[in-house]
């Protein structure tokens, strides 16, 4: 793989991550067009036996996020091993890993090193913690952020006690942030000429994500009040029961509820100061979201579809993630693909959902098998190839 036709074309990614961080944000780069050689340790990424299996070394989790990826067996603890990745860093234009970052320096691949042998190069580091604090060199795990975050408690509402999301969402917004690094530090090269070292921590991405709507009252100096936003903590936000399922109901903004309240004929609620505007609303959101409840349940999931649509309400269905599969929506926009890897299996992946004009983005394709790792040895030589 040379890279793609996308707005990252020609941009050469050299990929020491592992886990799940790390190897989303380099697939996120190779979907939009970047040359990403991903090296694996000995044996192959741990990651190659997660998830369900069919063949050896090539787990639903590992194949789900390395698509569109040369992979190549390189032990950085050889001599021989280590010379190949100072020819490549000279050549590349972003190295990412998600060591901690004694080990990343032990091999060979810090930032000074780096930025020595390539000034251009933009060297990104997901790290658990920020270097700079009293938890620097912690390891990090998916569990461990969401807990410390603050993420894990805001699930109380919903479950009665802290609770992990069903989904590693610190692993993927820290790889989603450090695309977005990247991808602006290349772009202040571009008006510098000069590359330089950029790190992600983990904890601190995780904590601006989850305060966004958490401020409340901290948001002032001094503080006006406790944290929270009444809505999102709500135990009523949910989905709620119809005659025979559940909906999902979004009655937001003041037309939404207006035009709901007319339709059950409860239109005189928005006169009363409790529910009069948008503030006094939310105060008293709780009281909204039992009225929403007992209402919903006199209908079904189809009518209340239906009328909400009429309404330009939001809703939808609840679905399951073995839903997706038939949805209609992702059917109509091609929104699944069948990739092989380089023994010709076949595996269902999913397209990236961004759109670019001028610059399209590729398809999912080819992901290396365990037992083909020498394969990624051609992306080497190209890269080495090119003075």
């Amino acid at each position: 793989m040379s890279g793609g036709t996308g707005p990252l074309g020609g941009i050469r990614v050299l990929d020491f991550t592992t886990t799940f961080s790390g190897p989303y944000c380099t697939q996120l780069l190779a979907e939009m067009g970047a040359d990403v050689i991903k090296v694996e340790a000995p044996g192959g990424d741990i990651t190659r036996s997660l998830g369900t299996t069919r063949t050896p070394g090539m787990g639903s989790v590992f194949v789900a996020s390395n698509r569109n990826k040369s992979s190549v067996e390189l032990d950085l603890k050889s001599d021989e091993a280590r010379a190949t990745i100072r020819a490549l860093i000279g050549r590349a234009d972003c190295l990412v890993h998600n060591m901690r970052p004694p080990a990343a320096v032990r091999l060979g691949i810090g930032p000074d090193t780096a930025l020595q042998i390539n000034p251009r190069l933009v060297h990104a580091a997901i790290t658990g913690y920020g270097s700079d604090g009293p938890y620097a060199g912690r390891p990090a795990y998916d569990d461990c952020i969401q807990a410390a975050s603050g993420l894990a408690w805001l699930q109380t509402s919903v479950a009665q006690q802290p609770s992990y999301m069903s989904s590693p969402v610190a692993d993927k917004v820290a790889g989603l942030a450090t695309a977005n690094a990247i991808t602006a530090a290349l772009f202040w090269r571009e008006r510098s000429g000069s590359g330089q070292a950029i790190e992600i921590p983990m904890f601190e991405t995780l904590v601006g994500f989850t305060l966004m709507e958490q401020w409340g009252g901290r948001a002032f100096v001094p503080p006006e009040g406790p944290t929270g936003y009444a809505r999102m903590r709500s135990p009523h936000r949910r989905p709620y029961r119809t005659s025979d399922g559940l909906i999902s109901v979004v009655v937001y903004h003041e037309g939404h509820w207006r035009r709901f309240l007319e339709f059950v004929g409860m239109s005189e609620l928005l006169e009363q100061d409790r529910y009069r505007t948008v503030e006094a609303r939310n105060r008293n959101i709780d009281e909204l979201y039992i009225l929403l409840e007992e209402l919903l349940e006199k209908r079904s999931t189809v009518d209340w579809l239906k009328i909400l649509d009429e309404l330009d309400v939001p809703a939808m269905p609840i679905a399951s993630v073995d839903d997706l599969f038939d949805d209609e929506h992702l059917e109509a926009v091609g929104f699944f693909h069948e990739v092989l890897d380089s023994e010709n299996a076949t595996y269902l992946a999913s397209r990236p959902a961004a759109r670019f004009s001028a610059s399209p983005l590729e398809s999912p394709h080819r992901v290396a098998s365990l037992d083909r790792l020498d394969a990624g040895a051609a992306a080497v030589e190209r890269w080495l190839a090119d003075e």
